[in-house]
């Protein structure tokens, strides 16, 4: 099995998430250099959830590098309908591709599948577990805005399904920073996640209201509450819509406090918020570019290097 895929931002070091962000910055900086820079190359999209952002930025990544891509479509359309397992059709679609971008709703999926492959497989979501590939865009974002050393940062919403929150808060002990976690008791950060956070030595507070922590934050992290991840429809509705960011809500925050989203946002973040300075989320979507380029272009580099 390689070592070389991409599946937890827990396995990040700081030195590794600075190489690609570095890398970004360069990508960012002269675009036209990388633009053949993998001609050839074959990345493989296996999504079994929907995705807009994920799918196409790497997508558009692996095609700026001079690459293509093969998308296996809809689970409905594949051979998964069939009742085909996950380890046979990652070890089908290897056999079609550089490297495989992997989304599926099952915690663990991405983790199960690596084994099974010999290409580099990057987990692009597994259900309420980890999100890697979004995590470096997020920070690649926050080290553009405000650096990525002795800063507060704010994490609120679904702290207990969001998989873009656990990856952020490990890949955030990596730095000097204080975290503040804002969630309805019933969405706190799941134990397992806390305890390793506690084990890193990170900086961590948990709070039920925004309104206390709000004027000393650098960054506000906002999640949609979601509802695909529920067990019961009941609880969903229990806690839907109990945070939102609007106008109002920001006169207490800093100046240069930078808002942020994953994206896709239901009513959590109010559209007038978009005209404000805060608002970051589209520039942090757009950040998706760059930085999986450059997430890719190390990735198939260390490849060709290992000698496949």
């Amino acid at each position: 099995m390689r070592q070389d895929h991409l599946i937890s931002a827990a396995n990040l070091s700081r030195e590794s998430i600075e190489a690609v962000l570095d890398r970004a910055a360069a990508i960012d900086a002269d675009p036209a250099a990388y633009r053949q820079r993998h001609a050839g190359a074959v990345l493989a999209l296996c999504f079994f959830e929907p995705s807009t952002r994920t799918k196409m930025s790497f997508d558009t990544a692996m095609k700026r590098l001079g690459g293509t891509t093969v998308d296996m479509g809809t689970v409905e359309s594949s051979s998964v309908k069939k009742g085909e397992t996950l380890a046979d059709t990652v070890r089908v679609v290897e056999g079609y591709a550089d490297a495989i971008v992997l989304r599926h709703p099952s915690e663990g999926a991405a983790k199960m599948a690596s084994e099974f492959v010999d290409v580099p497989l990057v987990n692009a979501g597994d259900g309420a577990g980890q999100h890697p590939s979004q995590t470096l865009l997020d920070l690649y974002t926050i080290r553009e805005r405000a650096g990525l050393d002795d800063l507060s940062v704010g994490i609120m919403g679904d702290l207990k399904y969001g998989r873009t929150v656990h990856s952020l808060a490990h890949a955030l002990t990596n730095f000097d920073v204080r975290q503040h976690f804002i969630s309805p008791e019933s969405l706190r950060l799941p134990r397992n996640v806390r305890f390793d956070l506690h084990e890193a030595g990170a900086h961590v507070r948990e709070h039920t209201d925004l309104e206390a922590v709000l004027p000393e934050l650098d960054v506000l992290y906002v999640t949609r509450i979601q509802r695909e991840r529920f067990p019961d429809e009941n609880e969903y509705r229990a806690v839907a819509g109990q945070y939102r960011i609007d106008e109002e809500t920001l006169e207490a925050a800093r100046d240069d406090l930078s808002v942020m989203h994953p994206l896709p946002r239901v009513d959590e973040i109010a559209p007038e918020v978009d005209e404000t300075e805060y608002a970051t989320y589209f520039e942090q979507a757009h950040n998706g570019i760059p930085v999986r380029m450059a997430l890719l272009d190390g990735l198939l580099t260390r490849a060709k290097e290992g000698g496949r």
